[in-house]
């Protein structure tokens, strides 16, 4: 099972012009694939996963984000240059990001999150989830010009895992709107960063 995870701050999904799922504010759209041998367990913990994914930010780190409160004057320039960039201490070397893209680095284990960066899950911020079913992820577009989806499980076998998939989301408490499988789907959404992983069971 396979799934992208975007952080968005709101994201829709349309059906014959009709919104069938939304979520605003800052959460996850996550686009979800099965192939041929995925099980209800592996769907269990995909959701679990998702839950407890850090990549939330517990304070946003810039001005007028409508999911945190305003910095204060001079703090609010995330990338550390120009009017308002912090200054680092007389003769310290100013820190340099991570590969991540938090310039603060990971919280230590067990601890605060620090600096604002992606340091929160949906469980720890109860955050809104966007699930939507994604067959193309296992298309396999390695030779010629067009993807084969051989890997993709079909419809009767996807479909059932999907629904899991949400169904033990919501049973770990998390507020989830999804899309409708099958159908010709235009999703919307404001990616946050951005920020996108890759997650697979």
């Amino acid at each position: 099972m396979r799934a992208v995870v975007q952080r968005v701050n709101g994201a829709s999904v349309v059906v014959d012009g009709e919104t069938v799922g939304e979520i605003t504010g800052q959460g996850l759209c996550v686009l979800v694939g099965v192939t041929h041998d995925d099980t209800p367990d592996k769907a269990a913990r995909l959701a679990r996963k998702l839950w407890t994914l850090r990549i939330l930010e517990d304070r946003p780190q810039y001005p007028g984000h409508p999911d945190g409160p305003e910095h204060p004057e001079g703090s609010g320039n995330p990338e550390g240059t120009g009017e308002g960039a912090k200054e680092s201490p007389a003769g310290a070397p100013a820190a340099e990001p991570s590969a991540g893209g938090n310039p603060e680095g990971p919280a230590p284990e067990g601890g605060a999150p620090t600096g604002g960066g992606p340091e929160r899950s949906c469980s720890d911020l109860d955050a809104p989830l966007l699930v939507i079913s994604q067959f193309t992820l296992y298309g396999d577009a390695r030779k010629g010009r067009r993807p084969t989806w051989n890997a993709a499980a079909p419809g009767e076998i996807a479909e059932p895992l999907v629904d899991e998939v949400v169904a033990q989301l919501r049973a770990l408490g998390a507020r989830v709107e999804t899309g409708r499988f099958g159908a010709r789907m235009r999703v919307s959404l404001t990616n946050d960063g951005p920020f996108t992983v890759l997650v697979e069971v």
